[in-house]
Protein backbone atom coordinates (compact mmCIF):
# COMPACT_ATOMS: atom_id res chain seq x y z
CA UNK A 1 0.00 0.00 0.00
CA UNK A 2 1.57 3.19 -1.30
CA UNK A 3 0.98 6.33 1.13
CA UNK A 4 2.36 9.69 0.33
CA UNK A 5 1.68 13.73 1.01
CA UNK A 6 0.00 16.25 -0.48
CA UNK A 7 1.78 19.09 -1.95
CA UNK A 8 -0.67 21.22 -4.06
CA UNK A 9 -4.26 21.45 -3.54
CA UNK A 10 -6.50 22.81 -6.67
CA UNK A 11 -10.36 22.63 -6.01
CA UNK A 12 -10.93 18.61 -6.31
CA UNK A 13 -7.40 18.18 -7.56
CA UNK A 14 -5.04 17.24 -5.32
CA UNK A 15 -1.47 16.94 -5.83
CA UNK A 16 0.20 14.51 -3.92
CA UNK A 17 4.22 12.83 -3.72
CA UNK A 18 5.58 10.19 -2.31
CA UNK A 19 3.05 7.72 -4.73
CA UNK A 20 5.72 5.75 -6.90
CA UNK A 21 3.88 2.62 -5.56
CA UNK A 22 1.12 3.62 -6.44
CA UNK A 23 -1.11 2.69 -10.02
CA UNK A 24 -3.14 4.68 -12.48
CA UNK A 25 -6.62 4.89 -11.45
CA UNK A 26 -6.20 3.62 -7.95
CA UNK A 27 -8.51 4.95 -5.12
CA UNK A 28 -7.12 6.42 -2.42
CA UNK A 29 -8.24 8.11 0.58
CA UNK A 30 -7.01 11.52 1.39
CA UNK A 31 -6.10 12.79 4.89
CA UNK A 32 -7.03 11.57 8.63
CA UNK A 33 -10.79 12.94 7.12
CA UNK A 34 -10.74 9.84 4.60
CA UNK A 35 -11.66 11.58 1.68
CA UNK A 36 -12.34 8.94 -1.40
CA UNK A 37 -10.37 9.76 -4.45
CA UNK A 38 -9.06 8.25 -8.08
CA UNK A 39 -5.42 8.95 -9.34
CA UNK A 40 -5.61 10.24 -12.96
CA UNK A 41 -1.87 11.32 -13.68
CA UNK A 42 1.24 10.04 -12.54
CA UNK A 43 4.35 11.98 -12.93
CA UNK A 44 7.15 9.82 -11.32
CA UNK A 45 6.44 9.68 -7.48
CA UNK A 46 3.86 12.59 -8.02
CA UNK A 47 0.55 11.43 -8.20
CA UNK A 48 -2.90 13.57 -9.48
CA UNK A 49 -5.87 12.59 -7.62
CA UNK A 50 -9.49 13.76 -8.18
CA UNK A 51 -11.20 14.00 -4.85
CA UNK A 52 -15.10 12.81 -5.42
CA UNK A 53 -15.33 15.38 -1.84
CA UNK A 54 -15.25 19.07 -0.78
CA UNK A 55 -11.50 19.35 -0.43
CA UNK A 56 -11.93 22.92 1.46
CA UNK A 57 -9.66 22.60 4.43
CA UNK A 58 -7.62 20.53 3.05
CA UNK A 59 -3.68 22.04 2.90
CA UNK A 60 0.17 20.87 1.75
CA UNK A 61 1.31 17.69 4.36
CA UNK A 62 -1.44 15.85 4.50
CA UNK A 63 -1.40 12.23 4.13
CA UNK A 64 -2.55 10.40 1.50
CA UNK A 65 -2.71 6.55 1.56
CA UNK A 66 -3.80 4.40 -1.80
CA UNK A 67 -6.03 1.05 -1.48
CA UNK A 68 -4.30 -0.52 -4.35
CA UNK A 69 -7.60 -1.17 -5.82
CA UNK A 70 -9.64 0.64 -8.98
CA UNK A 71 -13.04 2.30 -8.16
CA UNK A 72 -15.14 -0.06 -8.29
CA UNK A 73 -18.94 -0.93 -7.56
CA UNK A 74 -20.30 -3.79 -5.43
CA UNK A 75 -22.87 -5.59 -7.67
CA UNK A 76 -25.59 -8.06 -6.17
CA UNK A 77 -28.85 -8.21 -4.47
CA UNK A 78 -30.04 -4.35 -3.34
CA UNK A 79 -29.34 -2.97 -6.16
CA UNK A 80 -32.50 -2.14 -7.39
CA UNK A 81 -34.50 0.50 -5.99
CA UNK A 82 -31.58 2.07 -4.44
CA UNK A 83 -30.72 5.36 -4.74
CA UNK A 84 -26.95 6.18 -5.13
CA UNK A 85 -24.53 9.10 -5.49
CA UNK A 86 -22.02 9.30 -8.49
CA UNK A 87 -19.82 6.92 -6.85
CA UNK A 88 -22.13 4.26 -5.42
CA UNK A 89 -22.66 5.85 -2.38
CA UNK A 90 -26.32 4.99 -0.99
CA UNK A 91 -27.70 8.37 0.00
CA UNK A 92 -30.45 6.42 2.45
CA UNK A 93 -27.57 4.99 4.46
CA UNK A 94 -25.69 8.06 4.33
CA UNK A 95 -28.74 10.44 5.70
CA UNK A 96 -29.28 7.18 8.79
CA UNK A 97 -25.85 7.32 9.55
CA UNK A 98 -25.43 10.91 9.73
CA UNK A 99 -28.48 12.22 9.97
CA UNK A 100 -27.85 15.06 8.11
CA UNK A 101 -29.87 15.74 4.53
CA UNK A 102 -25.68 17.02 2.83
CA UNK A 103 -23.24 14.67 2.33
CA UNK A 104 -21.44 14.33 4.89
CA UNK A 105 -16.98 13.88 4.51
CA UNK A 106 -15.35 11.22 4.65
CA UNK A 107 -18.53 8.91 5.32
CA UNK A 108 -17.63 5.59 4.86
CA UNK A 109 -20.81 3.41 3.94
CA UNK A 110 -21.28 -0.01 2.04
CA UNK A 111 -22.90 0.39 -1.64
CA UNK A 112 -24.70 -2.69 -1.24
CA UNK A 113 -26.67 -3.56 2.66
CA UNK A 114 -24.88 -6.02 5.12
CA UNK A 115 -27.74 -6.40 7.29
CA UNK A 116 -30.31 -7.34 4.72
CA UNK A 117 -31.16 -11.34 4.56
CA UNK A 118 -31.84 -12.47 0.68
CA UNK A 119 -33.15 -16.35 0.16
CA UNK A 120 -30.99 -18.15 -2.00
CA UNK A 121 -32.37 -20.41 -4.64
CA UNK A 122 -29.72 -22.80 -6.05
CA UNK A 123 -29.98 -23.53 -9.54
CA UNK A 124 -26.30 -25.21 -9.85
CA UNK A 125 -25.29 -28.62 -8.36
CA UNK A 126 -22.36 -30.27 -6.32
CA UNK A 127 -20.09 -31.51 -8.77
CA UNK A 128 -21.25 -29.00 -11.80
CA UNK A 129 -18.55 -27.49 -14.31
CA UNK A 130 -19.18 -23.79 -14.35
CA UNK A 131 -17.54 -20.85 -16.32
CA UNK A 132 -17.71 -17.47 -16.07
CA UNK A 133 -21.22 -15.85 -16.65
CA UNK A 134 -22.70 -19.21 -15.50
CA UNK A 135 -26.13 -18.98 -12.99
CA UNK A 136 -25.39 -20.58 -9.74
CA UNK A 137 -28.48 -19.38 -8.36
CA UNK A 138 -31.40 -17.02 -8.20
CA UNK A 139 -32.64 -14.22 -5.53
CA UNK A 140 -36.14 -12.81 -5.87
CA UNK A 141 -34.86 -8.96 -5.14
CA UNK A 142 -38.43 -7.49 -6.10
CA UNK A 143 -41.78 -8.56 -6.94
CA UNK A 144 -40.37 -7.59 -10.34
CA UNK A 145 -36.70 -8.61 -10.46
CA UNK A 146 -35.45 -12.20 -10.29
CA UNK A 147 -31.65 -11.76 -9.27
CA UNK A 148 -29.53 -14.42 -11.04
CA UNK A 149 -26.04 -14.98 -8.93
CA UNK A 150 -23.22 -15.37 -11.57
CA UNK A 151 -19.85 -16.87 -11.14
CA UNK A 152 -17.95 -13.86 -12.00
CA UNK A 153 -16.13 -13.72 -15.54
CA UNK A 154 -12.99 -14.62 -15.20
CA UNK A 155 -13.35 -17.77 -12.97
CA UNK A 156 -14.26 -21.08 -13.47
CA UNK A 157 -14.01 -24.75 -11.71
CA UNK A 158 -15.84 -27.18 -10.15
CA UNK A 159 -19.14 -26.50 -7.11
CA UNK A 160 -17.78 -28.18 -4.51
CA UNK A 161 -20.63 -27.03 -2.39
CA UNK A 162 -23.38 -25.13 -2.72
CA UNK A 163 -25.97 -24.35 -0.22
CA UNK A 164 -30.12 -22.98 -0.05
CA UNK A 165 -31.32 -20.63 2.74
CA UNK A 166 -31.69 -16.62 3.73
CA UNK A 167 -27.68 -14.92 3.39
CA UNK A 168 -25.97 -11.46 2.92
CA UNK A 169 -24.19 -10.09 0.65
CA UNK A 170 -21.31 -10.81 1.87
CA UNK A 171 -21.75 -14.55 3.00
CA UNK A 172 -20.29 -17.97 1.51
CA UNK A 173 -23.13 -19.40 -0.97
CA UNK A 174 -21.06 -21.16 -2.73
CA UNK A 175 -17.39 -22.72 -2.77
CA UNK A 176 -15.51 -23.46 -6.26
CA UNK A 177 -12.67 -25.79 -6.92
CA UNK A 178 -10.91 -24.04 -9.22
CA UNK A 179 -7.19 -24.48 -10.39
CA UNK A 180 -5.42 -22.05 -8.07
CA UNK A 181 -7.46 -23.51 -4.77
CA UNK A 182 -11.00 -23.38 -3.43
CA UNK A 183 -12.78 -19.90 -3.99
CA UNK A 184 -15.43 -18.73 -1.69
CA UNK A 185 -18.16 -16.87 -3.90
CA UNK A 186 -21.29 -14.75 -1.80
CA UNK A 187 -24.12 -13.00 -3.61
CA UNK A 188 -21.97 -10.38 -4.24
CA UNK A 189 -19.29 -9.22 -6.56
CA UNK A 190 -16.54 -5.85 -7.82
CA UNK A 191 -15.97 -4.46 -11.16
CA UNK A 192 -14.30 -1.64 -11.78
CA UNK A 193 -16.26 0.85 -12.97
CA UNK A 194 -13.97 1.97 -16.31
CA UNK A 195 -13.63 -1.72 -17.75
CA UNK A 196 -16.29 -2.73 -19.68
CA UNK A 197 -17.86 -6.21 -18.50
CA UNK A 198 -17.13 -9.16 -20.55
CA UNK A 199 -19.24 -10.57 -23.09
CA UNK A 200 -18.97 -13.62 -26.24
CA UNK A 201 -20.24 -11.37 -28.90
CA UNK A 202 -22.27 -8.44 -30.12
CA UNK A 203 -25.42 -9.45 -32.11
CA UNK A 204 -26.49 -6.67 -34.38
CA UNK A 205 -29.54 -4.58 -33.32
CA UNK A 206 -32.42 -5.77 -35.39
CA UNK A 207 -35.53 -4.97 -32.82
CA UNK A 208 -36.87 -2.07 -31.69
CA UNK A 209 -37.23 -0.80 -27.76
CA UNK A 210 -40.82 0.13 -27.58
CA UNK A 211 -41.50 3.31 -25.66
CA UNK A 212 -44.98 4.00 -26.48
CA UNK A 213 -44.06 7.32 -27.91
CA UNK A 214 -45.18 7.89 -31.87
CA UNK A 215 -42.52 10.08 -32.55
CA UNK A 216 -39.81 7.35 -31.28
CA UNK A 217 -41.22 4.52 -32.57
CA UNK A 218 -42.94 5.67 -35.54
CA UNK A 219 -40.77 7.58 -37.14
CA UNK A 220 -36.92 7.66 -35.50
CA UNK A 221 -36.87 4.01 -33.49
CA UNK A 222 -34.08 3.19 -31.45
CA UNK A 223 -32.96 -0.79 -31.53
CA UNK A 224 -32.23 -2.54 -28.72
CA UNK A 225 -29.31 -2.62 -27.41
CA UNK A 226 -28.91 0.52 -29.35
CA UNK A 227 -27.94 4.39 -28.43
CA UNK A 228 -29.23 8.07 -29.17
CA UNK A 229 -28.65 11.43 -28.04
CA UNK A 230 -31.08 13.86 -27.15
CA UNK A 231 -30.09 17.32 -27.70
CA UNK A 232 -31.97 20.33 -27.25
CA UNK A 233 -31.88 23.83 -25.61
CA UNK A 234 -33.01 24.69 -21.91
CA UNK A 235 -36.59 24.15 -21.58
CA UNK A 236 -37.63 22.37 -24.81
CA UNK A 237 -37.95 19.27 -22.78
CA UNK A 238 -35.02 16.59 -22.64
CA UNK A 239 -35.94 15.62 -19.11
CA UNK A 240 -39.10 14.78 -19.45
CA UNK A 241 -38.50 12.74 -22.81
CA UNK A 242 -36.31 10.68 -20.73
CA UNK A 243 -38.79 10.36 -17.84
CA UNK A 244 -41.28 9.27 -20.21
CA UNK A 245 -38.79 6.60 -21.46
CA UNK A 246 -37.79 5.28 -18.74
CA UNK A 247 -41.34 4.78 -17.42
CA UNK A 248 -42.63 3.62 -20.75
CA UNK A 249 -39.51 1.30 -22.81
CA UNK A 250 -40.03 -2.08 -22.99
CA UNK A 251 -37.01 -2.38 -21.00
CA UNK A 252 -36.52 -5.11 -17.96
CA UNK A 253 -34.68 -2.62 -15.89
CA UNK A 254 -33.94 0.96 -15.74
CA UNK A 255 -30.87 2.80 -14.72
CA UNK A 256 -31.37 6.63 -14.65
CA UNK A 257 -28.27 8.73 -13.50
CA UNK A 258 -28.57 12.31 -13.09
CA UNK A 259 -25.51 13.52 -13.79
CA UNK A 260 -25.16 17.51 -13.26
CA UNK A 261 -28.58 18.48 -13.57
CA UNK A 262 -30.24 20.47 -11.03
CA UNK A 263 -31.76 18.99 -7.64
CA UNK A 264 -35.36 20.03 -7.73
CA UNK A 265 -35.43 17.99 -10.69
CA UNK A 266 -33.99 15.03 -9.47
CA UNK A 267 -36.09 15.48 -6.65
CA UNK A 268 -39.20 15.01 -8.97
CA UNK A 269 -37.40 11.71 -10.15
CA UNK A 270 -37.24 10.28 -6.84
CA UNK A 271 -40.51 11.42 -5.82
CA UNK A 272 -42.50 10.12 -8.84
CA UNK A 273 -40.50 7.12 -9.78
CA UNK A 274 -42.01 5.14 -6.58
CA UNK A 275 -45.75 6.19 -6.74
CA UNK A 276 -45.65 5.46 -10.90
CA UNK A 277 -47.63 2.47 -11.94
CA UNK A 278 -45.61 -0.21 -13.99
CA UNK A 279 -47.62 -0.31 -17.25
CA UNK A 280 -46.00 -3.82 -17.30
CA UNK A 281 -46.81 -5.45 -13.68
CA UNK A 282 -48.96 -2.35 -12.03
CA UNK A 283 -46.93 -2.37 -9.64
CA UNK A 284 -44.08 0.56 -8.29
CA UNK A 285 -41.64 1.06 -10.87
CA UNK A 286 -38.90 1.61 -8.55
CA UNK A 287 -39.26 -2.25 -8.31
CA UNK A 288 -37.28 -2.22 -11.59
CA UNK A 289 -35.02 0.81 -11.26
CA UNK A 290 -31.29 2.03 -9.69
CA UNK A 291 -31.20 5.46 -9.50
CA UNK A 292 -27.92 7.53 -9.34
CA UNK A 293 -28.26 10.99 -8.20
CA UNK A 294 -25.30 13.33 -8.84
CA UNK A 295 -26.69 17.26 -9.09
CA UNK A 296 -25.39 20.18 -9.48
CA UNK A 297 -23.90 20.70 -6.45
CA UNK A 298 -21.94 18.06 -5.69
CA UNK A 299 -18.78 17.89 -6.42
CA UNK A 300 -17.90 18.01 -9.65
CA UNK A 301 -15.41 15.24 -10.11
CA UNK A 302 -17.71 12.62 -9.11
CA UNK A 303 -20.11 13.86 -12.03
CA UNK A 304 -17.36 12.31 -14.26
CA UNK A 305 -17.23 8.62 -12.74
CA UNK A 306 -21.45 8.80 -12.01
CA UNK A 307 -21.95 7.27 -15.70
CA UNK A 308 -19.13 4.98 -15.17
CA UNK A 309 -20.97 3.50 -11.77
CA UNK A 310 -24.48 3.95 -13.69
CA UNK A 311 -23.18 1.51 -17.24
CA UNK A 312 -21.09 -0.98 -14.96
CA UNK A 313 -24.44 -1.21 -13.19
CA UNK A 314 -26.52 -1.93 -16.17
CA UNK A 315 -23.85 -4.05 -17.60
CA UNK A 316 -24.21 -6.49 -15.00
CA UNK A 317 -28.00 -6.74 -15.32
CA UNK A 318 -27.55 -7.15 -19.03
CA UNK A 319 -25.38 -10.23 -18.31
CA UNK A 320 -28.08 -11.74 -16.41
CA UNK A 321 -30.31 -11.41 -20.05
CA UNK A 322 -32.18 -8.96 -19.21
CA UNK A 323 -32.98 -5.59 -21.32
CA UNK A 324 -31.82 -2.36 -19.58
CA UNK A 325 -32.50 1.25 -20.78
CA UNK A 326 -30.16 3.01 -19.40
CA UNK A 327 -30.79 7.22 -19.07
CA UNK A 328 -27.87 10.01 -18.86
CA UNK A 329 -29.20 13.03 -18.17
CA UNK A 330 -26.77 14.85 -19.08
CA UNK A 331 -23.65 13.89 -21.08
CA UNK A 332 -22.72 17.61 -21.52
CA UNK A 333 -22.18 17.95 -17.14
CA UNK A 334 -20.00 15.03 -17.62
CA UNK A 335 -18.20 16.99 -20.36
CA UNK A 336 -18.06 19.94 -18.09
CA UNK A 337 -16.44 18.24 -15.23
CA UNK A 338 -14.06 16.59 -18.22
CA UNK A 339 -13.03 20.13 -18.70
CA UNK A 340 -12.68 21.18 -14.84
CA UNK A 341 -10.43 18.42 -14.70
CA UNK A 342 -8.64 19.15 -17.68
CA UNK A 343 -7.74 22.10 -16.82
CA UNK A 344 -6.74 21.65 -13.34
CA UNK A 345 -4.22 19.72 -14.23
CA UNK A 346 -2.65 22.08 -17.25
CA UNK A 347 -3.58 19.73 -20.07
CA UNK A 348 -3.27 21.57 -23.73
CA UNK A 349 -7.12 22.32 -24.41
CA UNK A 350 -9.27 21.19 -27.50
CA UNK A 351 -12.29 22.79 -28.95
CA UNK A 352 -14.14 25.15 -26.29
CA UNK A 353 -11.68 24.44 -23.92
CA UNK A 354 -12.53 20.78 -23.93
CA UNK A 355 -10.28 18.36 -23.37
CA UNK A 356 -8.46 16.76 -26.74
CA UNK A 357 -9.63 13.30 -25.39
CA UNK A 358 -13.56 14.44 -25.14
CA UNK A 359 -13.84 12.40 -28.73
CA UNK A 360 -12.70 8.71 -27.23
CA UNK A 361 -14.16 9.19 -23.67
CA UNK A 362 -17.92 9.55 -25.06
CA UNK A 363 -17.21 6.88 -27.47
CA UNK A 364 -15.79 4.45 -24.63
CA UNK A 365 -19.22 5.29 -22.72
CA UNK A 366 -21.35 4.75 -25.53
CA UNK A 367 -19.72 1.66 -27.20
CA UNK A 368 -20.46 -0.22 -24.26
CA UNK A 369 -24.43 -0.33 -25.24
CA UNK A 370 -25.56 -2.96 -27.41
CA UNK A 371 -27.34 -6.89 -27.78
CA UNK A 372 -25.01 -9.42 -26.65
CA UNK A 373 -24.45 -13.24 -26.10
CA UNK A 374 -23.32 -13.51 -22.56
CA UNK A 375 -20.55 -15.08 -20.77
CA UNK A 376 -22.01 -18.97 -19.67
CA UNK A 377 -22.10 -22.23 -21.08
CA UNK A 378 -25.93 -21.87 -21.52
CA UNK A 379 -27.07 -19.51 -24.62
CA UNK A 380 -28.55 -16.22 -23.12
CA UNK A 381 -29.00 -12.88 -25.01
CA UNK A 382 -28.94 -9.62 -23.29
CA UNK A 383 -29.54 -5.91 -24.36
CA UNK A 384 -28.15 -2.58 -23.00
CA UNK A 385 -29.69 0.51 -24.71
CA UNK A 386 -28.26 3.72 -23.54
CA UNK A 387 -30.39 7.20 -24.31
CA UNK A 388 -28.41 10.45 -23.74
CA UNK A 389 -28.92 13.60 -22.94
CA UNK A 390 -26.92 16.74 -24.37
CA UNK A 391 -27.55 20.38 -22.86
CA UNK A 392 -25.49 22.85 -25.62
CA UNK A 393 -25.31 26.14 -24.60
CA UNK A 394 -27.93 28.20 -26.05
CA UNK A 395 -29.08 24.75 -28.15
CA UNK A 396 -26.26 25.49 -30.44
CA UNK A 397 -25.67 21.83 -31.50
CA UNK A 398 -22.39 22.71 -33.08
CA UNK A 399 -20.33 22.95 -30.04
CA UNK A 400 -17.78 19.74 -29.14
CA UNK A 401 -20.12 17.93 -27.40
CA UNK A 402 -23.09 17.53 -29.67
CA UNK A 403 -20.95 16.93 -32.39
CA UNK A 404 -19.03 14.17 -30.67
CA UNK A 405 -21.73 12.69 -29.61
CA UNK A 406 -23.38 12.85 -33.27
CA UNK A 407 -20.47 10.75 -34.40
CA UNK A 408 -21.13 7.65 -32.51
CA UNK A 409 -24.63 7.42 -31.85
CA UNK A 410 -26.92 6.00 -34.45
CA UNK A 411 -30.53 8.23 -33.49
CA UNK A 412 -30.72 11.51 -33.13
CA UNK A 413 -34.21 13.48 -31.57
CA UNK A 414 -33.29 16.75 -32.33
CA UNK A 415 -35.44 19.03 -29.62
CA UNK A 416 -36.76 22.28 -30.84
CA UNK A 417 -37.72 25.13 -29.05
CA UNK A 418 -39.78 26.36 -31.44
CA UNK A 419 -42.00 23.07 -31.00
CA UNK A 420 -41.54 23.55 -27.55
CA UNK A 421 -42.82 27.25 -27.50
CA UNK A 422 -45.86 26.54 -29.54
CA UNK A 423 -46.55 23.45 -26.96
CA UNK A 424 -45.65 20.75 -29.20
CA UNK A 425 -44.73 18.37 -27.22
CA UNK A 426 -42.05 16.17 -28.08
CA UNK A 427 -40.81 18.93 -29.14
CA UNK A 428 -38.48 16.27 -31.31
CA UNK A 429 -38.18 18.14 -34.88
CA UNK A 430 -38.91 15.70 -37.51
CA UNK A 431 -37.24 17.62 -40.25
CA UNK A 432 -33.79 17.38 -38.25
CA UNK A 433 -34.12 14.11 -36.54
CA UNK A 434 -33.18 10.35 -37.64
CA UNK A 435 -32.19 7.22 -37.02
CA UNK A 436 -30.10 5.05 -38.56
CA UNK A 437 -31.62 1.73 -37.33
CA UNK A 438 -34.46 1.94 -39.65
CA UNK A 439 -32.99 -0.53 -42.41
CA UNK A 440 -32.11 -3.02 -39.87
CA UNK A 441 -35.67 -2.98 -38.11
CA UNK A 442 -37.72 -2.52 -41.03
CA UNK A 443 -38.05 -6.49 -41.18
CA UNK A 444 -38.69 -7.03 -38.10
CA UNK A 445 -41.96 -3.78 -37.88
CA UNK A 446 -43.35 -5.72 -41.39
CA UNK A 447 -43.85 -9.13 -39.94
CA UNK A 448 -44.01 -8.38 -36.30
CA UNK A 449 -46.56 -5.30 -36.56
CA UNK A 450 -47.92 -4.84 -40.03
CA UNK A 451 -46.65 -5.61 -43.48
CA UNK A 452 -47.18 -2.13 -44.86
CA UNK A 453 -46.07 -0.54 -41.35
CA UNK A 454 -42.56 1.17 -43.13
CA UNK A 455 -44.77 1.84 -46.35
CA UNK A 456 -47.55 4.13 -44.09
CA UNK A 457 -44.08 5.50 -41.88
CA UNK A 458 -42.30 6.80 -45.05
CA UNK A 459 -45.35 8.58 -46.70
CA UNK A 460 -46.07 10.63 -43.59
CA UNK A 461 -42.48 11.49 -43.43
CA UNK A 462 -42.85 12.37 -47.28
CA UNK A 463 -46.12 14.18 -46.66
CA UNK A 464 -43.78 16.63 -43.21
CA UNK A 465 -41.21 16.98 -45.85
CA UNK A 466 -43.25 18.63 -48.84
CA UNK A 467 -45.36 20.84 -46.22
CA UNK A 468 -42.41 22.27 -44.88
CA UNK A 469 -41.27 23.15 -48.74
CA UNK A 470 -44.97 24.04 -49.23
CA UNK A 471 -45.15 26.33 -46.13
CA UNK A 472 -41.92 28.43 -47.88
CA UNK A 473 -43.95 29.21 -50.82
CA UNK A 474 -47.16 30.32 -48.48
CA UNK A 475 -44.78 32.49 -46.68
CA UNK A 476 -43.84 34.37 -49.77
CA UNK A 477 -46.96 34.31 -51.31
CA UNK A 478 -49.76 33.68 -49.31
CA UNK A 479 -52.26 30.15 -49.39
CA UNK A 480 -54.08 31.03 -52.55
CA UNK A 481 -51.15 30.75 -55.04
CA UNK A 482 -51.86 26.48 -53.50
CA UNK A 483 -53.65 24.24 -56.17
CA UNK A 484 -56.02 22.15 -54.27
CA UNK A 485 -53.83 18.73 -53.91
CA UNK A 486 -50.94 21.05 -52.18
CA UNK A 487 -53.21 22.24 -49.82
CA UNK A 488 -54.67 18.85 -48.86
CA UNK A 489 -51.38 18.01 -48.24
CA UNK A 490 -50.60 20.98 -46.17
CA UNK A 491 -54.12 19.67 -43.77
CA UNK A 492 -52.69 15.99 -44.05
CA UNK A 493 -49.45 17.22 -42.48
CA UNK A 494 -50.90 19.04 -40.13
CA UNK A 495 -52.80 15.94 -39.08
CA UNK A 496 -49.87 14.29 -38.66
CA UNK A 497 -48.35 16.91 -36.57
CA UNK A 498 -51.12 17.85 -34.44
CA UNK A 499 -52.63 14.28 -34.01
CA UNK A 500 -50.19 11.93 -34.50
CA UNK A 501 -47.00 13.63 -32.97
CA UNK A 502 -48.05 15.49 -30.83
CA UNK A 503 -48.50 13.17 -27.59
CA UNK A 504 -49.51 14.65 -23.89
CA UNK A 505 -47.52 12.81 -21.30
CA UNK A 506 -50.02 14.06 -18.48
CA UNK A 507 -52.51 12.56 -20.27
CA UNK A 508 -53.85 8.93 -18.75
CA UNK A 509 -54.72 7.51 -22.01
CA UNK A 510 -52.44 9.45 -24.28
CA UNK A 511 -49.41 8.76 -22.53
CA UNK A 512 -48.33 5.51 -23.96
CA UNK A 513 -49.41 4.05 -27.23
CA UNK A 514 -49.26 0.60 -28.17
CA UNK A 515 -47.56 -0.19 -32.16
CA UNK A 516 -51.60 -1.73 -32.90
CA UNK A 517 -52.79 1.84 -32.40
CA UNK A 518 -49.88 3.69 -33.59
CA UNK A 519 -50.71 1.77 -36.88
CA UNK A 520 -54.63 2.48 -36.93
CA UNK A 521 -53.67 6.11 -36.36
CA UNK A 522 -51.47 6.40 -39.38
CA UNK A 523 -53.95 4.31 -41.74
CA UNK A 524 -56.65 6.79 -40.73
CA UNK A 525 -54.73 9.92 -41.30
CA UNK A 526 -53.30 8.46 -44.71
CA UNK A 527 -57.01 7.29 -45.43
CA UNK A 528 -58.64 10.66 -45.37
CA UNK A 529 -55.88 11.55 -47.85
CA UNK A 530 -55.92 9.37 -49.86
CA UNK A 531 -59.56 9.42 -50.03
CA UNK A 532 -59.20 13.58 -50.54
CA UNK A 533 -56.97 12.82 -53.55
CA UNK A 534 -59.51 10.87 -55.19
CA UNK A 535 -62.33 13.16 -54.50
CA UNK A 536 -60.43 16.35 -56.04
CA UNK A 537 -59.54 14.36 -59.25
CA UNK A 538 -63.26 14.02 -59.45
CA UNK A 539 -64.08 17.63 -59.19
CA UNK A 540 -64.60 18.06 -55.32
CA UNK A 541 -64.29 21.37 -53.26
CA UNK A 542 -61.06 21.72 -51.50
CA UNK A 543 -62.63 24.02 -48.47
CA UNK A 544 -65.70 20.88 -48.07
CA UNK A 545 -62.60 18.70 -47.62
CA UNK A 546 -61.49 20.29 -45.26
CA UNK A 547 -64.07 20.84 -42.98
CA UNK A 548 -65.27 17.59 -42.97
CA UNK A 549 -66.44 16.75 -39.35
CA UNK A 550 -64.56 13.84 -39.63
CA UNK A 551 -61.23 15.57 -38.68
CA UNK A 552 -62.25 16.07 -35.04
CA UNK A 553 -62.92 12.12 -34.90
CA UNK A 554 -59.69 11.11 -36.27
CA UNK A 555 -58.11 13.98 -34.08
CA UNK A 556 -59.68 12.36 -30.98
CA UNK A 557 -58.63 8.83 -31.80
CA UNK A 558 -55.74 9.13 -29.95
CA UNK A 559 -57.75 9.35 -26.86
CA UNK A 560 -59.21 5.70 -27.41
CA UNK A 561 -58.42 3.69 -24.42
CA UNK A 562 -56.25 0.44 -25.99
CA UNK A 563 -58.59 -1.88 -25.32
CA UNK A 564 -61.31 0.09 -27.40
CA UNK A 565 -59.01 0.47 -30.47
CA UNK A 566 -60.14 -1.69 -33.29
CA UNK A 567 -64.02 -0.87 -32.70
CA UNK A 568 -63.08 2.82 -32.65
CA UNK A 569 -61.22 2.29 -35.16
CA UNK A 570 -63.90 0.80 -38.12
CA UNK A 571 -66.23 3.60 -36.50
CA UNK A 572 -63.80 5.76 -37.75
CA UNK A 573 -63.66 4.72 -41.07
CA UNK A 574 -66.90 3.97 -41.74
CA UNK A 575 -68.11 7.31 -41.01
CA UNK A 576 -65.29 8.37 -43.38
CA UNK A 577 -66.73 6.79 -45.94
CA UNK A 578 -69.95 7.79 -45.61
CA UNK A 579 -68.47 11.79 -45.37
CA UNK A 580 -66.80 11.29 -48.65
CA UNK A 581 -69.48 9.74 -50.55
CA UNK A 582 -71.82 12.51 -49.27
CA UNK A 583 -69.55 14.85 -50.45
CA UNK A 584 -69.16 13.58 -53.84
CA UNK A 585 -73.31 12.81 -53.96
CA UNK A 586 -72.94 17.07 -53.63
CA UNK A 587 -70.90 17.53 -56.68
CA UNK A 588 -72.75 15.48 -58.35
CA UNK A 589 -75.75 17.72 -57.56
Amino acid sequence: MSTGIIKKVAGPLVIATGMRDANMYDVVRVSERRLIGEIIEMHGDEASIQVYEETSGLGPGTPVESTGMPLSVELGPGLIRSIYDGIQRPLDDILAATGSNLLTRGVEVPSLKRNIKWHFTPTAAAGDEVQGGDVLGTVQETEVVLHKIMVPPKMKGTVKSITEGDFTVTETVCILETEDGDKELSLMQKWPVRQGRPYKKKIPPKQPLITGQRVVDTMFPIAKGGVAAVPGPFGSGKTVIQHQLAKWADADIVVYIGCGERGNEMTDVLNEFPELKDPKTGRSLMERTVLIANTSDMPVAAREASIYTGITVAEYFRDMGYSVALMADSTSRWAEALREMSGRLQEMPGEEGYPAYLGSRLAQFYERAGMVQTLGSEERFGALSVIGAVSPAGGDISEPVSQATLRIVKVFWSLDSALAYKRHFPAINWLTSYSLYLDNMETWFNENVYPDWMDCRTHMMRLLQEEAELQEIVQLVGMDALSAPERLKLEAARSIREDFLHQNSFHEIDTYTSLEKQYRMMKLVLAYYHAGCELLNKGADIEALVNLPIREEIGRFKYTPEKDVMPAFEKVMAQLRVEMDGLLEKEDE
